[in-house]
């Protein structure tokens, strides 16, 4: 027995999921990015209507939690009247776009991006985990990030369209990259793509159009909290934030798949649950856990905070096989089973594990010694 349920879609605004602490909505902000009084107003429901806490994912999205069943419409038609979530329940479950949150009006990332919404009654169903990623910076920012479908910057300066799991592309013009990005999702579920669930898992061969020899450019740097030239850059401890501090900061937001938020035209200055350092706690990965996870047999976070300081590397921590908070391998992971840990190493949550039935204080003792 696993014990954990693949659900194989993740939630959205017209389809929450129930969690330990109520109804889980997630919001995707167009373009990873909110106004000022989108923020403000995101912030307000979120307390009106759930318990205050709002997580920001891997994936760029926010979610509120702590919803209760009976506040879900009145939530949901505040979020719509904020242009947050889509009036088309179907558009908005095909809106999972990352977009490299640097983007500029005008530049390739922001044009492709807006015209990929623009056209998402083109796309046919998809799986429920399927994403879309819009990387046409200078560099690649988001080669890390989860996505099934890319659209990139290749070695020679080229836009490049690459399918997940593969190490190249094929090069495309800005003109002609969304009819591609779309051709390619239409192809994938033909050739049966929707049995595997994700681009990387799914092992028919690419049609001649799709397939090339294009390389990515090198990776930028990812974001890193402190002072930016467009404002400042936060970090937020496994991605959560109090809606009341964050409704404080009422500037302009930009999401990350780092769980860090880029606030436009602000000093750094410190604010209550966001960070302005690089601290070891922005390199652990740890989901909810239990109780608020009704999957999870451990609690997770606390033990996240014990070992952020004493781990060297990215550490996951998951309180099930799942690994909602983490999709790639970390340095390190701990697994939640049947109330204790698992422990691997260079692997993803649910892994062949080096050691089993760790306490959290076993777990601290062997990780710290590493």
């Amino acid at each position: 027995m696993s014990g954990f349920v693949v659900k194989g879609w993740c939630p959205d605004a017209w389809r929450p999921m129930m969690a330990g602490d109520g109804l889980l909505v997630r919001v995707r902000p167009p373009l990873g990015r909110l106004t000022g009084p989108q923020v403000e107003g995101l912030c307000r429901a979120a307390i009106r209507h759930g318990n205050g806490q709002i997580d920001l994912t891997s994936r760029a999205n926010l979610q509120i939690r702590g919803v209760g069943e009976e506040g879900w419409s009145t939530l949901l038609a505040e979020l719509q009247a904020l242009g947050l979530v889509d009036p088309d329940p179907v558009r908005e479950g095909r809106s999972a776009i990352l977009i490299q949150p640097e983007w500029r009006d005008g530049d390739d990332s922001h044009a492709i991006a807006t015209e990929l919404r623009a056209r998402l009654a083109e796309l046919p169903d998809l799986p429920g985990k399927v994403g879309f990623v819009v990387d046409a910076g200078p560099a690649p920012m988001l080669s890390e990030a989860p996505g099934d479908f890319r659209i990139e910057r290749g070695l020679g300066g080229e836009l490049l369209l690459r399918a997940d799991g593969r190490a190249t592309g094929v090069a495309v013009q800005r003109a002609d990259a969304v009819t591609m990005l779309i051709r390619l999702a239409h192809w994938f579920v033909a050739s049966g793509g929707s049995t595997a669930g994700r681009m990387a898992r799914h092992r028919a061969p690419l049609p001649a159009w799709a397939s090339g020899d294009a390389v990515p450019a090198p990776s930028a740097t990812p974001l890193r909290p402190g002072a930016h030239s467009w404002g400042a850059v936060y970090g937020l401890p496994f991605g959560r934030i109090d809606a009341q501090a964050l409704a404080g900061r009422s500037a302009p937001i930009r999401l990350t798949p780092w769980r860090m938020l880029l606030v436009e035209g602000v000093a750094p200055i410190p604010a209550k649950g966001m960070i302005l350092e690089d601290t070891p706690i922005l390199h652990v990965d740890a989901c909810v856990g239990a109780p608020a996870c009704p999957q999870a047999s451990v609690a997770t976070r606390d033990l996240a905070a014990r070992l952020a300081p004493l781990v060297e590397g990215r550490l996951h921590i998951s309180g099930c096989a799942k690994g909602c908070a983490r999709a790639r391998a970390a340095d390190w992971v701990l697994t939640g089973r049947e109330g204790a840990f698992d422990l691997a190493r260079d692997a993803r949550a649910g892994a062949a594990p080096l050691h089993t039935g760790l306490t959290p204080e076993r777990a601290v003792a062997l990780l710290g010694a590493c």
